[in-house]
């Protein structure tokens, strides 16, 4: 069974420690834990691991986060997965830092990824994983939080995080999604 992983994020060095980039972190997390390597691919950088008998192509889509839905349709169609075994792993300033939430469906929450996925599938039906980045931001704020750089302490805390969203990850290609909400949302 192949699984279609697709962390969220930025291409480019000023982008690589900004929250908005913890799909990227995600999926090099995993890729690492099972050594797995990227390669430059077209719209994106990619990596294919085993993980217990399935295969999972993990993408770091190179088409910068508001066209993220264009290289998701290309290796969704290049790959031959189903939208039910893709994850978009993504940013989230509506949770609290180091929550992660996985979700079957929801809305984009104004996050321009998520908008570009959505309106590549035509609906909001396709499984997420959420990581809180936190609302610690002033009001017109938003853009500069979620681009800017990890506090110290975010940081120090950022490998915990990073591996319990690998274990989520893990747990939806395994479980399948419904078994892995219970289990993953519940801590």
């Amino acid at each position: 069974m192949k699984h279609l992983i697709i962390g969220l994020g930025n291409p480019g060095a000023e982008y690589e420690e900004t929250r908005h980039n913890i799909g990227f972190k995600v999926v090099d997390t995993l890729s690492e834990a099972h050594g797995g390597n990227f390669s430059t691919e077209r719209h994106g950088s990619v990596s294919t691991i085993r993980f217990k008998s399935r295969t999972l192509v993990l993408l770091k889509p190179s088409t910068f986060m508001n066209l993220s839905g264009k290289a998701l349709r290309y290796w969704m169609e290049a790959e031959k997965i189903p939208s039910d075994r893709i994850l978009i792993i993504t940013d989230d300033i509506n949770l609290p830092f180091e929550s992660i939430r996985l979700r079957a469906k929801g809305s984009d929450g104004g996050h321009n990824g998520l908008k570009s996925i959505q309106s590549v599938i035509g609906n909001n039906v396709y499984p997420r994983l959420r990581v809180g980045v936190g609302a610690d931001f002033g009001i017109g704020r938003q853009v500069e939080h979620v681009l800017g750089q990890w506090t110290k302490e975010e940081g120090l805390a950022l490998q915990e995080i990073l591996v319990k969203s690998q274990k989520a990850v893990e747990s939806f290609c395994t479980l399948g999604l419904e078994r892995a909400m219970n289990s993953v949302n519940t801590h």
